[in-house]
């Protein structure tokens, strides 16, 4: 009766955290900090709610399922003015098409973009490990084996490209990379970028950027796929970005983002909305357009978590080896052992993070790379996380 393709997905993440915790009881006093999810806790611009309220009278229309000349020219002009690229490079109504947020395509792509044999054989969706547990449902659903290829701290937490077979290259349907990285907040350098995407056209296979937080960063803006493939040629062949309002304009609730890429995968997926996908309700459309529109709130929310990493350089420093990281707003601690940290900080401290191993796989000699990592959402306000990030410290080395 049920699909077998995703008999293997088992639980996600924070399902897993859950039950991991369950038997814990927090023994502090203190009131919980929740640095276990990613979600952004500073408010959200004023326009977005006045754009909803004032497009009040479009909630009894049906939406278009491409958005509208608004919204894709506002898209456009941030991506032209945000990665710098060349005049009319990207064109609206061939390379972009708005999403309900990055969640559903990044796992319906799995399904879009994947054949049924791949060099006649059953073919591979590669990812980083660890990763977001959505590109495993991505392999999943498209009836793909999930390939997990190591990201760690020697390869700036990410896949090593030259480490990959031709053989495996050859059956690759889709091969995910977060940039900014999901959770160690590295991000890939143009030369690595447009080494992917080499492979992805030698290859005849889709690379799925996922951009999610290349708004979030300290110093320079992380390169983009739209720069390494302007700096190749002309053209977003075997390539596709995906880009979310939920971290640049701290609007997970709205649920909206875009699609930029390969006109091919751009036409597939806005052909799949029409029979059993989400267009975004014209309210939200407006809205997205206004957030698109508007840079100072993201200016904003970059320095909200500047001073996070500051806090937790400040205060984790002495402590263990730290290094704030480039873009996102995740900490990757090396703490020895994740899960062991984990029940600690909840039971003794009433923080709760994510064990490193609940975002990884185990490889061939049953090492996971995430074991001995935690993962703390720096979202909330300085004195909540200066507040929280002394807790930790206390609570794991004693000081």
């Amino acid at each position: 009766m049920l699909n077998p393709n995703l008999a293997p997905l088992g639980h996600y993440t924070f399902a897993r955290l859950n039950e991991i915790l369950a038997d814990v009881i927090p023994r502090s006093n203190e009131l919980p900090i929740l640095f276990s999810i990613g979600e952004p806790q500073k408010s959200t611009p004023t326009l977005l709610a006045e754009n909803v309220a004032g497009h009040n009278d479009k909630w009894n229309r049906y939406p278009p399922p491409n958005g509208d000349e608004a919204f894709r020219s506002a898209v456009v002009a941030w991506a032209h003015r945000r990665f710098n690229l060349p005049a009319g490079f990207i064109d609206p109504h061939r390379h972009i098409v708005p999403v309900p947020g990055t969640r559903e395509p990044l796992y319906q792509i799995g399904f879009l973009c994947t054949p049924l044999k791949k060099a006649s054989e059953r073919p591979a969706v590669l990812m980083p490990n660890p990763f977001y547990h959505v590109y495993q449902g991505a392999a999943m659903v498209g009836g793909a084996e999930p390939v997990y290829l190591a990201a760690e701290r020697e390869n700036n937490f990410l896949p090593d490209l030259g480490a990959l077979s031709e053989d495996l290259l050859a059956r690759t349907s889709i091969f995910f990379i977060c940039t900014p990285a999901n959770p160690q907040g590295t991000i890939a350098d143009i030369e690595y970028l447009k080494r992917a995407i080499e492979l992805a056209r030698q290859y005849d296979f889709v690379l799925a950027l996922d951009e999610c937080y290349c708004e979030i960063y300290r110093g320079s803006p992380p390169i983009g796929g739209l720069e390494a493939c302007a700096a190749l040629d002309d053209s977003l062949k075997n390539v596709v970005m995906f880009h979310s309002l939920s971290k640049r304009s701290s609007a997970p609730g709205l649920r909206s983002g875009f699609l930029c890429g390969d006109p091919r995968i751009i036409e597939r997926y806005s052909q799949f909305v029409t029979f059993g996908g989400s267009p975004l309700p014209l309210p939200v459309l407006h809205a997205s357009t206004a957030l698109w529109g508007d840079d100072q709130h993201v200016a904003e929310n970059r320095a909200y978590y500047a001073e996070n990493f500051r806090l937790a350089e400040e205060i984790l420093s002495p402590h263990i080896d730290f290094s704030a990281p480039p873009a996102g707003f995740f900490l990757w601690l090396n703490v020895g052992d994740g899960m062991k940290a984990a029940r600690k900080l909840w039971e003794e401290a009433a923080i709760k993070t994510v064990p490193g191993e609940l975002m990884a796989r185990e490889d061939e000699t049953g090492s996971n790379p995430g074991a001995s990592y935690l993962r703390v959402a720096l979202v909330y306000d300085a004195e909540t996380t200066k507040r929280g990030l002394l807790r930790l410290v206390e609570c794991l080395f004693g000081k």
